[in-house]
């Protein structure tokens, strides 16, 4: 994507990678890297920076035309999924490790995503991710990007995201179009 603006207001921003928040002034010339999933990545004087879907308009760009191009493909969701947890791979086919472009699933990054009906009949989304290193700083805010995207789903009451390490991620785990995104085949 590449484009370079300037900051049309003082926006809240994740660094990247320590995850660590910050505030971008107003007026500051940043570089969109990459703008997947409904967040976009810049790259500032400071660094790499990430923007939330909300914070759109900080860029000059129209936070409803941001939400609509969510990708909802539904390959790599396992057979054996509900629909419920289809519409869960679903949404977390939109969140993104914000220094790569390709989503979460594809990646490898989720090992499992169950939804349990509690006594009361509510729904609880239950998931299992890793990251591409133990080390992440952003390994809080893909987890909360995760669980908030969950929560968009209407039959959905809770979210539990649990970053895990075992097994640990590799390379192998990247499916067939996320390796083609990476240029890896």
């Amino acid at each position: 994507m590449h484009s370079s603006l300037e900051l049309k207001r003082e926006v809240e921003a994740v660094q990247i990678p320590s995850g660590e928040s910050i505030k971008l002034p107003l007026g500051l010339k940043v570089i969109i890297t990459q703008s997947l999933g409904g967040t976009y990545t810049v790259a500032t004087d400071f660094g790499l920076a990430r923007i939330s879907a909300n914070d759109a308009d900080a860029l000059g760009i129209d936070p409803e035309a941001s939400k609509k191009e969510q990708d909802s493909s539904s390959s790599n969701i396992p057979a054996d999924a509900s629909d419920l947890e289809g519409q869960v791979w679903n949404q977390l086919k939109n969140v993104y490790d914000p220094e790569i472009p390709v989503n979460i699933v594809d990646l490898g990054l989720v090992y499992d995503c169950k939804v349990e009906q509690d006594a009361e009949g509510k729904n609880k989304a239950v998931v299992k991710m890793t990251l591409t290193a133990p080390g992440c700083g952003m390994g809080p805010t893909i987890a909360a990007d995760a669980q908030s995207r969950i929560m968009t789903i209407e039959e959905m009451d809770d979210a539990a995201v649990e970053l895990v390490w075992d097994p640990a991620w590799n390379q192998g785990m990247i499916s067939i179009e996320g390796k083609m995104k990476l240029g890896m085949i």
